[in-house]
């Protein structure tokens, strides 16, 4: 990964974290008509096993979706946010609760009364497509903003064409540092690469760490580092993985020991 630091040993140690959906797929008119690159399970595979299991998906797919997209791969990751955490033990840790019933009441009811709205209940989230409705933005995002104003706890998150409506305290970067206080992530340099506004307090969290935040995509950002698409991130990722396995084949002939 160019422009990387090296740690004190000089083998790149990365702990990767990646969105899913714009990042490592493109977007689809309707988020199950997602269908990854055939190149793209291969090289998580040979990256996760090239980092020493130190990468993980945090997406606000749910990790089931994920799962069926990489199958037969199932990596560490979080899905809704961080609602689901699956750690590299392969334990899913699920946070309990439903969005409140007077939200799924008003996204149900926008559904109804316009084509082209999608609602989707997640574990403890729910989220509200628009993309095949762009005109409909405003209208989702306010009325997303108006079934939460008198509920305590919860919040808003935009994403591309979807309002999502989740815990104020769910967070991508809460849920990176989750997989950064334990093995094999801690004491490495964070990586987050994503592509929307779901993203940004995940690039803060790995920067904050003197790590690297890498935006996909255009639009305004506080990651240091952007990719053009998920296309340049598959590439980028098949360089990595190239890397840091060069590099552990130089140490392991030097008979340098982890």
């Amino acid at each position: 990964m160019e422009g990387l630091p090296l740690d004190s040993g000089g083998r790149l140690a990365p702990a990767l974290f990646l969105d899913f959906d714009g990042t490592l797929v493109g977007i689809a008119r309707r988020p199950d008509e997602v269908r990854p690159d055939p190149r793209l399970p291969p090289a998580l595979r040979r990256l996760h096993g090239a980092l020493d299991g130190a990468l993980a998906i945090v997406s606000g797919r749910p990790l089931a979706e994920i799962d069926a997209l990489l199958a037969p791969l199932r990596l560490p990751g979080a899905g809704a946010h961080g609602i689901e955490r699956r750690g590299p033990d392969g334990q899913l840790r699920v946070r309990a609760g439903a969005p409140p019933d007077h939200v799924i009441d008003v996204a149900r009811e926008l559904q109804r009364r316009h084509a082209g709205l999608r609602v989707e209940i997640k574990p403890s989230t729910l989220a509200l497509h628009f993309r095949e409705a762009p005109a409909l933005e405003a209208l989702c995002v306010d009325a997303a903003r108006a079934a939460v104003a008198a509920t305590p706890g919860w919040a808003v998150q935009l994403g591309k064409c979807v309002a999502e409506i989740r815990p104020h305290d769910v967070t991508k970067g809460r849920t990176i540092e989750w997989f950064m206080a334990a093995p094999p992530f801690a004491g490495r340099l964070p990586v987050f690469v994503g592509d929307d506004d779901a993203d940004e307090d995940g690039f803060e969290v790995v920067q904050a760490a003197g790590g690297l935040g890498v935006k996909v995509g255009p639009g305004p950002t506080r990651a240091r580092m952007r990719l053009d698409s998920h296309h340049d991130v598959l590439a980028w990722l098949e360089r990595l993985a190239q890397s840091v396995e060069s590099r552990a084949s130089e140490r392991h002939a030097a008979g340098v020991v982890r």
